[in-house]
């Protein structure tokens, strides 16, 4: 970015803070000069601020008020605290079904097939155009795709969204087919390719799509295996797990990101072990930390990992948002639910990063 100035400080280094605050605080600073107007929309400065972003791992939480009929978003960070978010500006009831580098894509509760990719803290989103598969009708067994996915490469500044489920057509028993609706948002449209699974998947695992490599990762119901879906020439394929990590029984697997690489988490009565994938390509994974549970050994057995970074770890339960420090080895308590009627915080957690990605 070419850019001078005549201040006490560089405008590099002006720059570099910048990249540092929320997007909402750049937005209410774009009128103070020229400069800083025209943030938002260099190349250079979207590039910095989203690598910065991807250091600083956040959980998106859903909060459902049942007496109101409304949803919040609590955005729990670990560099500044707890905020709230509003997804009223898409007119819809919504429910987040995917997060990637910013994006959400999200689901209309009134309508079925209705999709909205969105980011949050910019307030900008598009309306995905309807599939000409009927959803009602296609999707076993309650009408919906079974797995969502988002992938967001920042580096191209595209998107796609996929739908994939069990095939049923109107009347009859799902026929073992598997449907897949990926969303293209260079070309606007979907399109579609079936093939043959026998999968099954728990809330979860449903849940925690991972995005790395061109490829969308979901750990099965069995885990002993994570189902891949390639992309860049749209093949299903199975990626086995290190045998001593699925070994014993009372444990419980979990897939997420780890800056980049692929990363299972194992968790256990007393332990959290956690392995990255070194080398995509050889299957070859590593553990790299083991944690003792010792300090939370109550809440063991309903927690939740949801996010992570090589510097910490997040993790729901039932009402709290807990963060462990791996350096210090400290437990923190982040966000905790006023309410005891509200579902368990891991049902509606999801991995985020506030970044400066355009979905149109």
């Amino acid at each position: 970015m070419d850019v001078r100035g005549d201040g006490i400080f560089p405008d590099e280094v002006v720059i570099q803070i910048l990249a540092r605050l929320p997007v909402k605080s750049l937005f209410r600073f774009k009128t103070v000069c020229k400069l800083w107007y025209r943030l938002s929309l260099d190349k250079y400065f979207i590039q910095l601020y989203n690598e910065v972003s991807r250091k600083n791992p956040m959980i998106l939480v859903e909060i459902s008020d049942s007496s109101e009929s409304k949803t919040s978003l609590i955005c729990v960070d670990n560099l500044r605290g707890v905020s709230e978010f509003s997804l009223n500006f898409l007119n819809d009831r919504v429910k987040v079904r995917a997060s990637c580098n910013g994006l959400l894509c999200c689901s209309s509760i009134p309508d079925k097939g209705v999709f909205y990719v969105c980011n949050p803290v910019t307030r900008e989103y598009r309306l995905l155009p309807k599939s000409r598969e009927r959803h009602v009708t296609r999707f076993y067994p309650d009408g919906e795709a079974t797995l969502v996915g988002l992938a967001c490469d920042s580096a191209y500044r595209k998107f796609n969204v996929v739908l994939a489920g069990y095939h049923r057509m109107f009347g009859h028993r799902p026929d073992g087919s598997f449907i897949c609706l990926v969303f293209d948002s260079e070309l606007n449209k979907w399109r579609k390719f079936v093939s043959f699974q026998d999968d099954h998947f728990t809330h979860m695992n449903k849940n925690q799509v991972v995005f790395v490599n061109n490829a969308l990762h979901w750990l099965t119901a069995s885990s002993t295996y994570i189902l891949v879906l390639d992309l860049s020439c749209e093949v299903w394929r199975k990626m086995q797990l290190p045998y001593d990590l699925i070994c014993g029984t009372g444990n419980r697997i979990y897939l997420l990101d780890f800056d980049g690489c692929l990363s299972v988490i194992k968790i256990s009565e007393a332990w959290m072990n956690i392995w990255v994938l070194k080398d995509y390509w050889k299957d070859e994974w590593c553990m790299v930390d083991k944690v003792s549970l010792r300090c939370i050994r109550g809440m063991v057995p309903g927690i939740f990992p949801i996010s992570q970074t090589g510097e910490c770890v997040f993790l729901a339960t039932h009402k709290q948002i807990l963060v462990y420090h791996r350096k210090t080895q400290v437990w923190k308590e982040m966000y905790s639910v006023k309410y005891s009627s509200t579902l368990p915080l891991w049902f509606s957690a999801h991995a985020y990063r506030s970044t400066m990605f355009s979905c149109n």
